[in-house]
């Protein structure tokens, strides 16, 4: 199967008239230029696609070019993608604007080297930029597409492995065709979501199950094969939340998280590593040599489990109030923020929870 230009063909035509009549009305696939393409492309890597829409049409409405985006402060960017995750994707964003504004006088590229080379791109997403902006015939190689390639290829092992990643990018250039390249990337990625899904791929409703070996075979509840699973580390942290003054006088202090750390330049009340032992003493020493006040930390029921990456959290959260002292000089990125302006920073999404529940700081942060 594949060998033939007629076997591509056939298969080209019948995925493109599934396509056709089945795609769903995504705001980006309105006016496809490279622009919008790529700011969709980074908003759903590894988030999906339900979730996605919300955040790109308030993010196209607030920066409906690249220069707007180019311009705009980095926590107005990081704003408007919390809640998205991985945001990294966001700063690398904000990042290659400021490239294509200073080296490509606010155009975006369209020269795949050049797409290449911006922050945040690599061999897919540029590839997916310029085919279905453009409709350049360059091929693409993500989630969806890996698990429907080695479907129709009946690849026994890991398609993950630098081998069979090879094999299948040569596979998806292949089978490209002359023209409608983006609409036919495009309906590779939708087959592959909506109807060759990880379990129970609706074999009976795909337009090309006759081309696939492992449906032929009876193999798509085997293909493909599992990659390694992550392995994670746990960790214990506690979040102090530090208050002064009284009503409509009371803030709040935070800090902005540096180069290296987490949820870079987004905004989160103190937290540290925790362990056995006398926790409170322990957090009211590390807030001391931190921030230079000195405060009596009480804990709270507060509880909080995540994931971020490699690492599963357990977060308790505890209070401080009437603390005492000032502020280290050097602390620039240390703050003290009152309710409306926290409403405006940009946060963690165990950050912004916290915030969400300050009202009950009268109930001693018991929620």
């Amino acid at each position: 199967m594949f060998q033939s230009s007629s076997s591509r063909t056939a298969f080209r035509r019948r995925l493109l008239k599934w396509f056709d009549a089945n795609q769903r009305d995504l705001p980006w696939r309105k006016n496809r230029t490279p622009y919008r393409i790529w700011v969709s492309e980074i908003m759903l890597q590894q988030t999906q696609v339900a979730t996605v829409i919300d955040y790109y049409l308030r993010f196209m409405k607030r920066f409906p070019t690249v220069e707007k985006l180019a311009a705009a402060e980095q926590s107005e960017v990081l704003k408007l993608w919390e809640g998205l995750g991985y945001y990294r994707r966001a700063r690398q964003l904000h990042g290659a604007a400021q490239v294509v504004a200073e080296q490509h006088g606010g155009k975006f590229p369209i020269d795949f080297d050049n797409v290449l080379a911006l922050p945040g791109i690599g061999r897919y997403t540029a590839g997916a930029i310029l085919s279905i902006s453009l409709d350049q015939q360059l091929p693409i190689l993500e989630g969806n597409t890996i698990r429907l390639f080695a479907r129709l290829l009946a690849l026994p092992d890991d398609p993950r492995t630098s081998t069979n990643q090879k094999l299948l990018w040569e596979f998806a250039e292949s089978i490209l065709p002359r023209k409608r390249c983006g609409d036919f990337n495009q309906a590779l990625m939708e087959l592959g979501s909506e109807v060759c899904t990880p379990k129970k791929p609706n074999c009976s409703q795909c337009p090309v199950a006759s081309d696939c070996q492992a449906y032929v075979q009876g193999l798509q509840a085997e293909i493909p094969a599992p990659s390694k699973k992550i392995k994670y580390e746990d960790l214990h942290e506690a979040v102090v939340v530090v208050r002064k003054g009284s009503g409509s006088k009371t803030k709040y202090l935070v800090r902005r998280c540096g180069p290296d750390e987490r949820w870079t330049g987004l905004w989160d009340f103190p937290r540290y590593q925790v362990a056995d032992g006398k926790v409170e003493m322990a957090l009211a020493t590390e807030l001391k040599k931190q921030t230079g006040l000195t405060a009596v930390i009480t804990p709270t029921t507060k509880r909080i489990k995540h994931a971020v990456t490699k690492y599963r959290i357990t977060l308790d959260c505890y209070v401080a109030e009437k603390p005492t002292g000032r502020l280290k000089k050097n602390q620039t990125a240390t703050q003290w923020v009152s309710r409306d302006e926290l409403a405006g920073l940009p946060m963690s999404t165990t950050g912004r929870k916290i915030a969400t529940a300050l009202d009950k700081l009268s109930e001693r942060l018991l929620f």
